[in-house]
């Protein structure tokens, strides 16, 4: 994946979460839940894309 590709795809999750947290009326906890899910997908996501997570897959514990 490029860098660009990468850029991009940031910020169009960051413009449709501010979109949702603007014009969606929702209860604050709501709003702060679905951030936090948020937040933790794309880091996730981040770490898969660098080939952190992937190496993390094939860790075993134990036999």
């Amino acid at each position: 994946m490029s860098l660009i590709t990468l850029i991009i795809t940031l910020m169009v999750v960051g413009v449709l979460l501010w979109v949702i947290n603007t014009y969606i009326p929702m209860d604050r906890k709501i709003k702060n839940i679905l951030n936090v899910v948020v937040v933790i997908v794309v880091i996730l996501w981040l770490l898969q894309v660098f080939g952190v997570l992937g190496s993390l897959q094939n860790f075993r514990v134990g036999n």
